[in-house]
C-alpha cells in the first residue's frame, strides 16, 4: 500500500456503515458472515430463527418508500386494505386521451338545427305551392332563407375564416360527407333565396323599370322552390351521415338511426313553421308533415337509446338524456296539440312552437350524446374488447 491511500477494506466498510445509517442496508448478524458458523448443507445453528423470518439473516428488506404490511392492515395486524393490485382504469394511453373529443363548439349543434329546419321549411313550402295554399308556402319560403343563412354563418363561423369553405369547392369527393354536404348546401342556397325572393314580387311597382321583375319572378320563384324542395332531404340528412363517420364511439354506433332522426326533426320542424304562421284552413300539410316526422324523430331516438348496449348510456345520463327526454315529450305534445286543434289558431300556434322547441333539443342531445361518449375512455375500450370476443368466438 502506498502512504496516503485508504485500504479497499477500510473504503467498503465505511461505504456499508453510510448505508446502514441511510436505513438502505443492514448489516447481516449470522455468525455465517463471521466465518464461524454452520458448514455449507448443515441445518440452521441452534437458537437461530428459520431461513426467511424477520429477524433472520436473509429476511428481505423493504423498501423505504413502501409502507409495512404492519402499517397498512392497521393496529394489532386486524383492518385495513387488502394487498392486490388496484383495478385498471381506461383513462389515457401514454398520458394521452384514447379518443380526442370533438372540438366543435355550441355552434356546430345549431348548425345541425338549422339546417334541418331550413330543409323541413322547402318541403313545406313546397307543398302550399303544390296544393294552392299561398300563406304556408310563404311561411316555408322566408323561414328557409332565413334558416340555411344562420346555418352558413354557424359554419363559417366554426371553420373560422370564411375562405376555407370556399377551399372546399375546389374538389368534389363522393366519399366524403363534409365535402358532399358543401356541395349540398351551394346548390340549396341559391334555390331557396330566389324562392323567398319571389315573394316579394308585388310589393314591386306594375310599371317602369322593375315591371318586367314582377312579371317574372313568381315562376322563377316556383321553379326555385322546387328546386331546393328536391334537394331538401338530402340536407337534412347528411349530417347524421357526416356525425356517423367520426370515430366518436355513439354516432359511429348510431350510423342506422343519425339520419333518420334528422330527417323526423327536419320535418317536424317545419311543420312548427306551418302551424306557427299558416292560418288553420291553411294548416292541413303541416299537420300531416307533423306526424311523419314526429314518428321518424321518436323511433330513432328510442332506438338510439336501446340498441346499441353500453354505447346507449350517454344518451339517457347526463346533460344529453335530459335533452332528449325533454325533446320526445315535446314531439308528442306538438303532435297532439296540432291534432287536436285543428279550429284553434292558440292551440296550432303552441303546438308548432313545442315541435320547433323539440327539434332543438334533439339535435342539442345527439351532439352532447356523442361528445361524452369521446370524452369517456371505456366507451372506446370496452366494445373493441367485445368485437375482439366475438371475433374469436367465431373462429
Amino acid at each position: 500500500m502506498t502512504g496516503g491511500r485508504i485500504p479497499v477494506g477500510e473504503r467498503f466498510r465505511g461505504f456499508r456503515a453510510r448505508l446502514a445509517a441511510d436505513g438502505v442496508f443492514r448489516p447481516q448478524r449470522s455468525s455465517v458472515r463471521l466465518g464461524h458458523g454452520p458448514k455449507v448443507g448443515a441445518g440452521p445453528a441452534e437458537g437461530a430463527p428459520p431461513a426467511g423470518a424477520p429477524g433472520s439473516a436473509d429476511a428481505p428488506v423493504p423498501p423505504r418508500d413502501v409502507p409495512s404490511v404492519a402499517r397498512r392492515r392497521g393496529r394489532g395486524g386486524r383492518g385495513g386494505e387488502e394487498l392486490r393490485v388496484p383495478e385498471a382504469e381506461f383513462t389515457s394511453y401514454y398520458g394521452r386521451p384514447i379518443l380526442k373529443a370533438p372540438v366543435w363548439r355550441w355552434d356546430i349543434a345549431a348548425y345541425l338545427f338549422t339546417g334541418g329546419l331550413a330543409a323541413g321549411s322547402s318541403l313545406l313550402a313546397a307543398g302550399g305551392q303544390l296544393t294552392g295554399r299561398p300563406a304556408l308556402r310563404r311561411a316555408g319560403r322566408v323561414t328557409a332563407l332565413g334558416a340555411v343563412t344562420a346555418s352558413a354563418y354557424f359554419l363559417v363561423n366554426d371553420l373560422g375564416r370564411p375562405a376555407r369553405f370556399h377551399h372546399m369547392l375546389r374538389v368534389a369527393k363522393p366519399t366524403s360527407p363534409m365535402s358532399v354536404g358543401t356541395w349540398i348546401l351551394t346548390a340549396y342556397g341559391p334555390a331557396a333565396g330566389l324562392a323567398a325572393v319571389a315573394e316579394a314580387a308585388p310589393l314591386l311597382p306594375g310599371r317602369g323599370v322593375f315591371s318586367p321583375v314582377r312579371r317574372l319572378l313568381p315562376p322563377a320563384g316556383q321553379v326555385a322552390g322546387l328546386a331546393a324542395a328536391a334537394v331538401a332531404p338530402a340536407l337534412a340528412t347528411y349530417t347524421g351521415v357526416l356525425l356517423a363517420g367520426t370515430a366518436v364511439p355513439s354516432w359511429h354506433e348510431a350510423y342506422p338511426e343519425l339520419p333518420t332522426i334528422f330527417a323526423g326533426s327536419a320535418l317536424a320542424s317545419g311543420a312548427g313553421v306551418g302551424l306557427l304562421a299558416a292560418p288553420c284552413a291553411q294548416a292541413g300539410p303541416a299537420r300531416r308533415m307533423a306526424v311523419a316526422g314526429a314518428a321518424l324523430e321518436l323511433w330513432g331516438a328510442h332506438s338510439v337509446e336501446t340498441r346499441l348496449g353500453l354505447l346507449s348510456e350517454p344518451y339517457r345520463l347526463g346533460r344529453a338524456g335530459r335533452l332528449l327526454r325533454a325533446g320526445r315529450l315535446l314531439t308528442a305534445a306538438g303532435v297532439v296539440g296540432a291534432l287536436a286543434g285543428r279550429r284553434s289558431r292558440v292551440v296550432s300556434a303552441l303546438s308548432g312552437t313545442a315541435l320547433l322547441a323539440a327539434s332543438v333539443a334533439t339535435r342539442f342531445g345527439i351532439f352532447h350524446g356523442g361528445v361524452a361518449s369521446a370524452r369517456d375512455p371505456k366507451y372506446t375500450v370496452l366494445p373493441q374488447r367485445e368485437r375482439i370476443r366475438r371475433r374469436s368466438e367465431q373462429v
